[in-house]
């Protein structure tokens, strides 16, 4: 047989130099706690749970897929039919009056919203329902009396097969319906749409009617109160004798300005006469001529002053009696005369003219002081004209006003609103819309998937077992020296290939490739344990599990037997005084072993059968079952130890389970190493974490876990085991 460079290098003189990589004193492992069980598994773990669980996936969904294609096709075909209605944002509400000045709607989307329950409301839905008998048809004349008590024609008509949708981005709404009739489906949604424009429709008459019926009542009261307020306006223009008094009082203020100018302009000429009177009396006939008189007068003085000069003249150079001078002398006394008359003339006209001016003065203060009387009159009651006058025009213009809107009322009341109308209407369909069969069972594998996957990762995460040693070392923080495949009806018999087995062990033909495998791994577990750690020597093992049927007593033979054919002397013990098993496995006598050791009446040499085939394999064991002999083993095991390490390179001793067992953690403390056999798939996690905290406290040197009976069609490292295997094929036909 080929043995690998690491197994080759192994001799027995330093196979006495190996040891365990923790003492007695201290505990190679420690078991975690519940918390470590909290810890995320990696995703890997969950493609590992999928593939492990893929034909149980494929099954669920296959069968998933074929049901709903089944029910799809029995299915009977439903039609869709749909009928648009276009909402014109930008239409005007009115074709008179103001309201075919106000813009369209400006809040779209809350506008089509509302059309929408309208159009889902009763007042539409119920003549259509009655008219097709939609309740019967859809099945809900039944439902709707179990549901509220009352008869369907009470409840409000909902239609299930109904839908209206607002396509995104547009001003259309979409009032869709479905039967298993296409015309039927075709001629609901039209009237639908017919009952919606006329439920619109009357909607707007009613209100434009109870808006006309207020109105006109209004109306009555409107021209009572105009009438009563033109009465007392003109009651108010008679008792003021004028027509219109605002007027009036305009031509009397421009009336009072105009008197007021000329009286003052009067005033101004009386004075300037009167000044003039007063210097004509004083002699001051410069004072006379700057008021405007006695230019004249004031020539004749000019002429009577020049005349005085030159008869001052005369008489200094002629002399009195010269007819030059008596000329002029008699000039002057002329010029004299004629001042005075002019002077005597001029004084009766200033004061003539002076009172003239004051008449004028005194009768224009008179006409100001009377058109001032008469304004301030007709002003002082003006405030209270304007009041009634405003009141009387504002009553005749609400009057007009409410005329007119009854009017445009009426009008815009006739007309349908052109902002809502039918777009596109409902045709009967072609092809049915359900039931979609690609859709159906297309949804129904992606639920079966995910169902399936759910369920799978949830059956998981409730598995409270050890499958695989990532697992182990994750939750119990244990190491994993080995993990030996499951071999289907074989006892996991050792490899052919020229090494020294019992004949009883040998496998049939067609096992070769199983036993291939699980003898790699029993021998990759020799090393694991062996090569684990330089530092100390391993002489005994004890090899134990946390409940019966893990397959110990198996994992115990086979170690022993790859040890022994590495030419190392070797002991196998069968600890097991309750239920023994090897000696069977062997095909050698039971009936006297470690038992008749215990009882004193033999020593171990004696006891002692070597295996038939296998030189270095010796084999001891349990011998008769007595539970009173397996509470006493305690004591012989450990002289039988120390005696026979000296003799043997590896004692490995088969121990019962740990599990309600009391002499396998005696055992346990006094064996050099302890191997702890779980069954993957199989073992509750908690049963391994607790063996394992009852051999850390009798200080037990737990070397690690060994997994056994892993399949590995379900375990993570599935690959792993199947190219082994695929390998160790290729090497036996080779």
């Amino acid at each position: 047989m080929k043995e690998t460079a690491m197994e080759s290098s192994l001799v027995p003189s330093q196979l006495s130099q190996v040891k365990p990589t923790s003492s007695p004193e201290q505990p190679l492992y420690l078991p975690p706690g519940p918390e470590s069980e909290l810890v995320s598994k990696p995703i890997s773990h969950y493609a590992w749970v999928l593939w492990r669980n893929r034909w149980r996936l494929l099954s669920l969904v296959g069968f998933c897929g074929v049901l709903t294609l089944f029910v799809s096709l029995r299915m009977q075909p439903v039609y869709e039919a749909t009928a648009i209605v276009d909402i014109d944002r930008q239409g005007r509400a009115g074709v008179v009056g103001q309201e075919a000045l106000q813009p369209g709607v400006q809040d779209a989307e809350q506008f089509i919203a509302t059309q929408i329950a309208l159009i889902r409301s009763d007042a539409v839905l119920r003549p259509v329902a009655e008219r097709y008998d939609l309740l019967a048809h859809e099945g809900q004349v039944r439902s709707v009396r179990a549901r509220s008590g009352v008869r369907p024609q009470e409840a409000p008509i909902q239609l299930k097969n109904l839908r209206v949708t607002h396509p995104p981005n547009t001003y259309l709404i979409r009032i869709s319906y479905r039967s298993t009739d296409p015309y039927l489906a075709a001629a609901v949604a039209n009237e639908i749409a017919q009952s919606y424009l006329r439920h619109v429709y009357e909607i707007r008459l009613r209100s434009s009617q109870r808006m006309t019926e207020f109105m006109e009542q209004q109306l009555e009261q409107l021209k009572a109160k105009m009438e009563r307020s033109s009465r007392a306006l003109s009651e108010f223009e008679r008792e003021l004798n004028v027509i219109n008094p605002e007027e009036k009082t305009t031509i009397l203020s421009a009336r009072l300005l105009e008197l007021n100018k000329q009286y003052t302009e009067a005033q101004a000429e009386r004075i300037r006469k009167q000044s003039a009177l007063e210097a004509l009396r004083s002699g001051d006939v410069d004072a006379v001529a700057l008021a405007g008189y006695g230019e004249d007068l004031r020539a004749l003085r000019r002429r009577l002053n020049e005349a005085r000069q030159e008869l001052a003249e005369l008489r200094t150079h002629l002399g009195p009696n010269h007819p030059q001078y008596r000329k002029v002398a008699a000039q002057i006394e002329e010029l004299e005369s004629q001042i005075q008359a002019m002077r005597a003339q001029l004084a009766r006209q200033i004061e003539l003219e002076f009172r003239q001016a004051l008449t004028r003065e005194e009768m224009l203060a008179q006409a100001v002081t009377e058109t001032k009387q008469e304004f301030d009159r007709l002003n002082a009651r003006s405030f209270e004209y304007q009041t009634l006058k405003r009141e009387a025009e504002s009553d005749k213009a609400l009057y007009e006003e409410l005329i007119r809107k009854i009017r445009e009322a009426g009008i815009n009341a006739s007309f349908q609103n052109s902002s809502i109308r039918i777009a596109d209407v409902a045709r009967p369909p072609v092809e049915p819309v359900a039931p979609n069969i690609p859709l159906n069972v297309g949804l129904a594998l992606v639920l079966a998937t995910l169902f399936g996957c759910g369920a799978a990762i949830f059956a998981d995460m409730l598995d409270s077992t050890v499958r695989d040693s990532e697992q182990a070392r994750r939750i119990l923080g244990v190491e994993v020296l080995g993990t030996l495949p499951k071999v289907k009806g074989w006892r996991a018999r050792p490899l052919l290939g020229g090494e020294n087995v019992p004949r009883a062990l040998l496998p049939a033909p067609a096992q070769t490739q199983q036993a291939h495998s699980f003898q790699e791994a029993i021998r990759t577990l020799r090393n694991t344990i062996l090569l684990g750690d330089l530092d100390r020597r391993i002489r005994s093992l004890l090899i134990t599990s946390a409940t019966p049927g893990e397959g110990k007593s198996t994992i115990a033979l086979h170690l022993a037997l790859a040890h022994a054919n590495q030419g190392y002397r070797t002991l196998l013990v069968d600890g097991d005084l309750r239920r023994p098993a090897l000696h069977r496995r062997l095909n050698l006598p039971g009936l006297e072993g470690l038992s008749t050791l215990v009882g004193g009446s033999r020593t171990w040499k004696t006891l002692i059968q070597a295996v038939p085939d296998v030189p270095t394999l010796s084999f001891l064991a349990a011998g008769a079952p007595s539970p009173q002999v397996a509470d006493l083993v305690g004591f012989s095991l450990a002289e039988l130890l120390e005696q026979a390490s000296t003799e043997y390179d590896l004692i490995i001793v088969d121990a019962p389970p740990i599990g309600g067992f009391a002499e396998t953690l005696q055992m346990a403390a006094l064996a050099d190493g302890v191997i702890l056999v779980t069954r993957a798939g199989e073992t509750q996690r908690q049963l391994v974490r607790q063996a394992i905290a009852m051999l850390q406290r009798v200080r037990a040197t737990l070397l690690g876990l060994v997994l056994n009976e892993v399949n590995e069609q379900t375990s993570e490292y599935h690959y792993y085991y199947r190219h082994y295997t695929q390998y160790a094929g290729d090497e036996l036909d080779a």
